[in-house]
């Protein structure tokens, strides 16, 4: 897990500006820092290094093949790299090092392009020949490692931060500020789920995209290099199969995932997937020696799940660690966690996970398993319930419908879409939004916009349909892979690289998705089971007080009482600012009123006011910093 920099030049220049940009991603590799420039002085590779496989020197970077010709600067983890080394040694290849980045290479010299398709990690690099004059850049199939570019008329830049391109001379922080609303709107679009950034100047790879950049000429071709098809094979599987199957992936994933150099632990809050993990790594694969976790807590609220955690911590025997994010610390250290961000987060959630791999840096644990990645993949929601049934009803599973669906209005009431809910959803927009503002009620972010933007928003964040699929197989694959997760697996990256920590993810295991996305609906949530493969697979294993825990509570602090505190004023003076009062977009009486509310007690509306206040806090805090530090 490191950073990454690169440039291609029209002209001999370059290493000063890749030396700028790797000391601003200094905190992503506190191990080493390192450059290589071809011989013509037109590309230049850079690298951060945080140290997880081969401590020596040997495993530094940019790493060069024995033959001299290929160059790669990588950031990452290719977890299947000894049985892919074993591979390659049969076909007469000699390794030099115990790094995961020299079986890139040498993957690379066998297969070419092809080397993607056999790797199972969470990965960016940047690998150029020097015969072809021709850079060949990749990003792991789940988006888990960042890879950004610009492309100019005379250069080519990459990095795996924004503040690290933004850097660069002609690379402006001008952004667009409707893409950040839909962000603001709905986390999972708008700034993450399409090639071109919130910045203008800035683009990404996307999960499972590759990219080939001609030196000589800076024309690119980007293509994906994997997707996600039903499998005829896993969808004949009986649920018994099915489970057995899953049972065995899961604990190959978390076994590969537990390879490394450097302390392993693991994220524990409570919840079904980080308590599988820890009991997975206890019981199954590591039960001997120490072994830490880190949870966060939320004392004294409804918020806190550490009574979940603590019979998890009890019967597996780790060393616990437990960290408190408040409001107060929240709010003393808005910039730099924005700055770390690097774009504006969905919640406070995020500086409790923040705080978390802080607290892991503490106690020297630089490898942590966490459980992202198994609510979207596995339906860990209760709204995926009205998937489900969508889904029982094209197959013509009615017998099953009719059985389940009273259980599911039972277990959770609100999964189908409540009456009153659906009466409120049926009104048209424009009706809603004048009832908010004429009665003084309502919460969405919406209701706070400009009318026009507000219905455009409505628009490009509704969710699609993937034929391939069914309809619950559809919900699970678009949040995997381009909506919700997708943004997820950004704020991981940045909060765990903030504090130079890695982190891995057992339930981001492409060979999961292929199962699970191709298995019928009632092997994913039959029996009114959310996440029923990972339940009925961790039976005796996981403590039966999580394992047949129905109630899902995210990860996150309790942000409505936090804006009861010193937040509020903080979002006064922001909501008050030129830059809200002039925007075009936000209606900034409505967002005054909201204030008003909540001091009246209203606290619900903690949760609508994070979208204006967490966005003008951005622009202060990370844009106005980049602009700053363009003009130095």
């Amino acid at each position: 897990m490191c950073g990454i920099a690169g440039l291609i030049t029209s002209s001999p220049a370059g290493s000063v500006a890749v030396a700028a940009m790797l000391a601003v991603q200094a905190h992503r590799g506190p191990d080493g820092s390192g450059q290589w420039s071809s011989s013509d002085g037109r590309v230049h590779l850079g690298h951060r290094r945080l140290a997880i496989l081969d401590l020596s020197e040997r495993g530094a970077q940019p790493m060069r093949d024995a033959s001299g010709r290929y160059v790669i600067t990588f950031n990452g983890e290719i977890y299947n790299y000894l049985e892919l080394r074993t591979e390659l040694e049969r076909l007469g290849h000699t390794f030099h090092t115990g790094t995961d980045t020299e079986v890139i290479l040498e993957a690379y010299r066998s297969w070419g392009e092809a080397c993607l398709q056999r790797f199972n990690g969470m990965f960016a690099f940047a690998l150029y020949d020097t015969v072809e004059q021709r850079l060949f850049c990749a990003r792991d199939r789940y988006g888990e490692k960042p890879f950004l570019f610009a492309i100019q008329p005379e250069r080519f830049a990459f990095a795996s931060e924004y503040k690290a391109l933004l850097k660069l001379p002609g690379v402006a922080a001008d952004y667009d500020e409707l893409r950040l609303l839909r962000g603001l709107h709905n986390p999972s679009t708008g700034l993450d789920a399409d090639r071109q950034t919130v910045f203008q100047a800035i683009q990404q790879l996307l999960p499972a995209e590759a990219m080939t950049v001609d030196a000589r000429s800076l024309q690119t071709r980007i293509w994906r290099y994997w997707d996600v098809q039903p499998n005829a094979d896993h969808a004949r599987l009986s649920e018994t199969e099915a489970i057995a199957r899953f049972r065995e992936l899961l604990t190959d994933a978390v076994r590969i995932r537990m390879r490394s150099d450097v302390p392993v632990g693991s994220c524990l809050s409570g919840g079904l997937d980080s308590s599988a993990i820890v009991s997975l790594v206890r019981k199954v694969i590591h039960p001997v020696g120490d072994y830490h976790t880190f949870t966060g807590r939320f004392p004294g609220t409804a918020a806190d799940e550490w009574r979940y955690a603590e019979p998890v911590i009890e019967e597996t025997g780790v060393i616990s660690h437990v960290v408190e994010p408040t409001a107060d610390g929240f709010a003393a250290e808005l910039g730099p966690f924005l700055w770390y961000n690097e774009l504006p987060v969905g919640s406070s959630s995020q500086y409790a996970q923040y705080c978390v791999f802080r607290l892991a840096k503490t106690h020297g644990i630089t490898v942590l398993l966490d459980g992202q990645g198994a609510d979207e993949l596995l339906g860990g929601y209760e709204q995926y319930f009205q998937f489900y049934v969508a889904a029982l009803r094209e197959r013509g599973e009615l017998d099953r419908l009719a059985r389940e669906e009273p259980l599911i209005r039972e277990r959770y009431p609100l999964a189908l879409t409540p009456p009153a809910r659906a009466w409120r959803d049926r009104l048209p927009f424009g009706l809603r939004r004048w009832l908010s503002h004429r009665l003084g009620i309502g919460t969405s972010l919406l209701y706070g916009l400009q009318p026009a933007v507000a219905r455009e928003l409505a628009i490009v964040n509704a969710r699609g349909r993937v034929e391939r699929f069914d309809a619950l197989t559809s919900a699970l694959y678009q949040d995997s892979f381009g909506m919700y997760l997708t943004t997820l697996l950004r704020y991981g990256d940045r909060n765990s690289m903030a504090h130079s920590r890695e982190v891995r993810l057992p339930f981001c295991d492409y060979r999961l998705a292929e199962l699970a996305l191709s298995l019928p609906p009632g092997h994913l949530m039959g029996a009114v089971q959310t996440k029923r493969l990972l339940r009925e697979s961790t039976q005796g294993i996981l403590h039966e007080s999580v394992r047949t825990r129905w109630n899902k509570q995210g990860f996150r602090p309790p942000q409505e009482t936090w804006f009861q505190g010193p937040l509020l004023a903080m979002a006064e003076d922001l909501l008050h600012s030129r830059s809200f009062l002039e925007s075009a977009y936000w209606d900034a009486p409505w967002w005054h009123r909201v204030l008003e509310r909540m001091k009246k007690g209203e606290t619900q509306l903690g949760w609508g006011l994070w979208g204006p206040f967490i966005g003008e806090a951005w622009k202060r805090e990370f844009v106005g910093r980049c602009v700053t530090d363009q003009a130095l």
